[in-house]
Protein backbone atom coordinates (compact mmCIF):
# COMPACT_ATOMS: atom_id res chain seq x y z
CA UNK A 1 0.00 0.00 0.00
CA UNK A 2 1.14 3.52 -0.84
CA UNK A 3 -0.54 6.71 0.37
CA UNK A 4 -0.52 10.09 -1.29
CA UNK A 5 3.07 11.22 -1.85
CA UNK A 6 4.32 7.73 -2.65
CA UNK A 7 5.14 6.77 0.96
CA UNK A 8 4.59 3.14 1.94
CA UNK A 9 3.22 2.96 5.52
CA UNK A 10 4.53 -0.58 5.96
CA UNK A 11 8.14 -0.01 4.93
CA UNK A 12 10.82 1.85 6.83
CA UNK A 13 14.52 2.19 7.35
CA UNK A 14 16.28 1.73 10.66
CA UNK A 15 18.55 4.59 9.63
CA UNK A 16 15.51 6.86 9.97
CA UNK A 17 14.13 5.37 13.19
CA UNK A 18 12.55 7.71 15.76
CA UNK A 19 13.06 10.90 13.77
CA UNK A 20 11.24 13.90 15.19
CA UNK A 21 8.59 15.66 13.06
CA UNK A 22 10.22 17.57 10.18
CA UNK A 23 9.56 18.62 6.59
CA UNK A 24 10.57 15.16 5.39
CA UNK A 25 8.36 13.39 7.95
CA UNK A 26 5.75 15.81 9.28
CA UNK A 27 4.57 13.38 11.99
CA UNK A 28 8.04 11.90 12.55
CA UNK A 29 8.94 8.24 12.23
CA UNK A 30 8.51 5.21 14.48
CA UNK A 31 11.11 2.81 15.87
CA UNK A 32 11.18 0.96 12.54
CA UNK A 33 11.73 4.14 10.55
CA UNK A 34 8.23 4.11 9.08
CA UNK A 35 6.54 7.42 8.30
CA UNK A 36 3.88 8.04 10.98
CA UNK A 37 1.87 10.42 8.80
CA UNK A 38 1.51 7.72 6.15
CA UNK A 39 0.54 5.17 8.80
CA UNK A 40 -2.05 7.48 10.36
CA UNK A 41 -3.63 8.23 6.98
CA UNK A 42 -3.60 4.60 5.86
CA UNK A 43 -4.73 3.48 9.33
CA UNK A 44 -7.92 5.51 8.94
CA UNK A 45 -9.16 2.88 6.50
CA UNK A 46 -8.66 0.03 8.95
CA UNK A 47 -10.05 1.90 11.95
CA UNK A 48 -13.09 3.40 10.22
CA UNK A 49 -13.93 0.23 8.27
CA UNK A 50 -13.83 -1.85 11.44
CA UNK A 51 -15.91 0.71 13.34
CA UNK A 52 -18.63 0.96 10.69
CA UNK A 53 -18.63 -2.83 10.37
CA UNK A 54 -19.19 -3.24 14.11
CA UNK A 55 -22.00 -0.68 14.20
CA UNK A 56 -23.71 -2.28 11.18
CA UNK A 57 -23.50 -5.77 12.68
CA UNK A 58 -24.75 -4.88 16.15
CA UNK A 59 -27.54 -2.81 14.58
CA UNK A 60 -28.69 -5.66 12.34
CA UNK A 61 -28.38 -8.46 14.91
CA UNK A 62 -29.78 -6.49 17.83
CA UNK A 63 -32.67 -4.98 15.88
CA UNK A 64 -33.67 -8.32 14.36
CA UNK A 65 -33.66 -10.19 17.66
CA UNK A 66 -35.32 -7.34 19.56
CA UNK A 67 -38.16 -6.89 17.07
CA UNK A 68 -38.81 -10.64 16.92
CA UNK A 69 -38.78 -10.97 20.71
CA UNK A 70 -41.10 -8.00 21.15
CA UNK A 71 -43.56 -9.12 18.50
CA UNK A 72 -43.88 -12.79 19.39
CA UNK A 73 -43.26 -12.65 23.16
CA UNK A 74 -43.54 -15.84 25.17
CA UNK A 75 -40.74 -18.34 24.73
CA UNK A 76 -39.17 -16.26 21.97
CA UNK A 77 -38.87 -13.39 24.43
CA UNK A 78 -36.42 -15.50 26.46
CA UNK A 79 -33.75 -14.06 24.15
CA UNK A 80 -33.84 -11.06 26.46
CA UNK A 81 -32.72 -13.16 29.39
CA UNK A 82 -29.45 -13.74 27.54
CA UNK A 83 -29.21 -9.99 26.96
CA UNK A 84 -29.84 -9.31 30.66
CA UNK A 85 -27.15 -11.77 31.66
CA UNK A 86 -24.60 -10.19 29.31
CA UNK A 87 -25.44 -6.67 30.48
CA UNK A 88 -24.46 -7.66 34.02
CA UNK A 89 -20.79 -7.84 32.94
CA UNK A 90 -18.59 -4.81 32.19
CA UNK A 91 -18.65 -4.51 28.38
CA UNK A 92 -14.95 -4.09 27.63
CA UNK A 93 -13.92 -6.79 30.11
CA UNK A 94 -16.31 -9.28 28.49
CA UNK A 95 -15.10 -8.29 25.01
CA UNK A 96 -11.49 -8.86 26.10
CA UNK A 97 -12.43 -12.28 27.46
CA UNK A 98 -14.14 -13.26 24.19
CA UNK A 99 -11.23 -11.99 22.10
CA UNK A 100 -8.76 -13.76 24.37
CA UNK A 101 -10.54 -17.07 23.82
CA UNK A 102 -10.75 -16.61 20.06
CA UNK A 103 -7.22 -15.26 19.60
CA UNK A 104 -5.81 -11.84 18.86
CA UNK A 105 -6.79 -10.42 15.46
CA UNK A 106 -8.83 -7.53 14.14
CA UNK A 107 -11.53 -9.88 12.91
CA UNK A 108 -11.85 -11.51 16.33
CA UNK A 109 -11.86 -8.11 18.03
CA UNK A 110 -14.80 -7.09 15.85
CA UNK A 111 -16.65 -10.31 16.70
CA UNK A 112 -15.97 -9.76 20.42
CA UNK A 113 -17.31 -6.20 20.38
CA UNK A 114 -20.40 -7.32 18.43
CA UNK A 115 -21.07 -10.18 20.87
CA UNK A 116 -21.03 -7.72 23.76
CA UNK A 117 -22.95 -4.79 22.26
CA UNK A 118 -25.89 -6.33 20.35
CA UNK A 119 -27.85 -6.52 23.60
CA UNK A 120 -28.40 -2.75 23.73
CA UNK A 121 -30.16 -2.73 20.38
CA UNK A 122 -32.13 -5.87 21.15
CA UNK A 123 -33.59 -4.40 24.32
CA UNK A 124 -34.31 -1.06 22.69
CA UNK A 125 -35.93 -2.69 19.65
CA UNK A 126 -38.06 -4.92 21.88
CA UNK A 127 -39.27 -2.01 24.00
CA UNK A 128 -40.21 0.02 20.91
CA UNK A 129 -42.17 -2.89 19.43
CA UNK A 130 -43.99 -3.54 22.71
CA UNK A 131 -45.26 0.04 22.69
CA UNK A 132 -47.32 -0.60 19.57
CA UNK A 133 -47.76 -4.38 19.61
CA UNK A 134 -51.18 -4.22 21.28
CA UNK A 135 -52.47 -1.04 19.68
CA UNK A 136 -55.96 -1.31 18.19
CA UNK A 137 -54.85 -0.84 14.59
CA UNK A 138 -52.22 -3.59 14.95
CA UNK A 139 -54.75 -5.99 16.48
CA UNK A 140 -57.20 -5.12 13.71
CA UNK A 141 -54.61 -5.88 11.03
CA UNK A 142 -53.93 -9.27 12.62
CA UNK A 143 -57.65 -10.08 12.83
CA UNK A 144 -58.12 -9.22 9.15
CA UNK A 145 -55.53 -11.81 8.22
CA UNK A 146 -52.30 -9.85 7.84
CA UNK A 147 -49.30 -12.19 7.85
CA UNK A 148 -46.41 -11.93 10.28
CA UNK A 149 -43.81 -10.71 7.72
CA UNK A 150 -46.21 -7.96 6.62
CA UNK A 151 -46.91 -6.92 10.23
CA UNK A 152 -43.24 -6.67 11.06
CA UNK A 153 -42.30 -4.77 7.90
CA UNK A 154 -45.40 -2.54 7.83
CA UNK A 155 -45.84 -1.67 11.50
CA UNK A 156 -43.01 -2.87 13.75
CA UNK A 157 -39.87 -1.82 11.88
CA UNK A 158 -41.08 1.65 10.76
CA UNK A 159 -41.79 2.53 14.39
CA UNK A 160 -38.52 1.14 15.73
CA UNK A 161 -35.98 2.05 13.05
CA UNK A 162 -35.76 5.86 13.53
CA UNK A 163 -34.74 5.56 17.20
CA UNK A 164 -32.40 2.64 16.48
CA UNK A 165 -30.69 4.49 13.61
CA UNK A 166 -30.09 7.50 15.84
CA UNK A 167 -28.66 5.20 18.50
CA UNK A 168 -26.33 3.59 15.95
CA UNK A 169 -25.09 6.99 14.77
CA UNK A 170 -24.31 8.09 18.32
CA UNK A 171 -22.49 4.80 18.99
CA UNK A 172 -19.91 5.23 16.21
CA UNK A 173 -17.45 7.13 18.40
CA UNK A 174 -17.85 4.71 21.28
CA UNK A 175 -17.30 1.68 19.07
CA UNK A 176 -14.13 3.26 17.65
CA UNK A 177 -12.81 3.75 21.19
CA UNK A 178 -13.61 0.14 22.08
CA UNK A 179 -11.83 -1.25 19.03
CA UNK A 180 -8.85 1.04 19.63
CA UNK A 181 -8.72 -0.15 23.23
CA UNK A 182 -8.77 -3.78 22.07
CA UNK A 183 -5.84 -3.15 19.72
CA UNK A 184 -3.97 -1.13 22.34
CA UNK A 185 -4.24 -4.04 24.78
CA UNK A 186 -3.01 -6.51 22.16
CA UNK A 187 -6.33 -8.17 21.27
CA UNK A 188 -6.94 -6.44 17.94
CA UNK A 189 -4.76 -5.46 14.99
CA UNK A 190 -1.39 -7.15 14.71
CA UNK A 191 1.90 -5.86 13.24
CA UNK A 192 2.65 -4.39 10.83
CA UNK A 193 -0.93 -3.18 10.37
CA UNK A 194 -1.21 0.63 10.65
CA UNK A 195 -4.24 0.72 12.94
CA UNK A 196 -4.63 3.64 15.35
CA UNK A 197 -5.11 1.62 18.53
CA UNK A 198 -2.14 -0.61 17.78
CA UNK A 199 -0.02 2.44 16.89
CA UNK A 200 -0.70 3.76 20.40
CA UNK A 201 0.51 0.43 21.76
CA UNK A 202 3.69 0.68 19.70
CA UNK A 203 4.38 4.19 20.93
CA UNK A 204 3.87 3.38 24.60
CA UNK A 205 7.45 2.16 25.08
CA UNK A 206 8.81 5.36 23.52
CA UNK A 207 6.50 7.85 25.18
CA UNK A 208 9.39 9.82 26.71
CA UNK A 209 11.94 9.61 23.89
CA UNK A 210 9.49 9.81 20.96
CA UNK A 211 6.10 11.08 22.19
CA UNK A 212 4.94 11.79 18.62
CA UNK A 213 4.44 8.04 18.16
CA UNK A 214 1.44 8.28 20.51
CA UNK A 215 0.39 11.89 20.01
CA UNK A 216 -0.65 11.69 16.35
CA UNK A 217 -2.57 8.38 16.40
CA UNK A 218 -4.22 9.58 19.61
CA UNK A 219 -5.20 12.86 17.95
CA UNK A 220 -6.65 10.95 15.00
CA UNK A 221 -8.89 8.91 17.32
CA UNK A 222 -9.85 12.01 19.30
CA UNK A 223 -10.77 14.05 16.21
CA UNK A 224 -12.88 11.30 14.64
CA UNK A 225 -14.77 10.61 17.89
CA UNK A 226 -15.42 14.33 18.44
CA UNK A 227 -16.61 14.76 14.83
CA UNK A 228 -19.16 11.97 15.16
CA UNK A 229 -20.33 13.35 18.51
CA UNK A 230 -20.78 16.83 16.97
CA UNK A 231 -22.78 15.30 14.13
CA UNK A 232 -25.22 13.77 16.61
CA UNK A 233 -28.47 13.36 14.60
CA UNK A 234 -30.54 14.01 17.73
CA UNK A 235 -29.59 17.66 17.37
CA UNK A 236 -30.99 17.89 13.84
Amino acid sequence: PVVSGGVDPLKGSLDEALLAPSKAHIFGTDKMGRDIFARVIYGARASLTATFGVVALIFFIGTTLGVIAGYFGGIVDSIMRIADMMLSFPGLVLALAVAGIMGASMKNAIVAVVVVNWTKYARLGRSLVLKIRHRDYVEAAIVTGSKTPYMILRYMLPNALPTLIITAATDIGGMMLELAAMSFLGFGAKPPAPEWGYMLNEGRACIQSAPWMMIFPGLAIFIVVVVFDILDPKDE
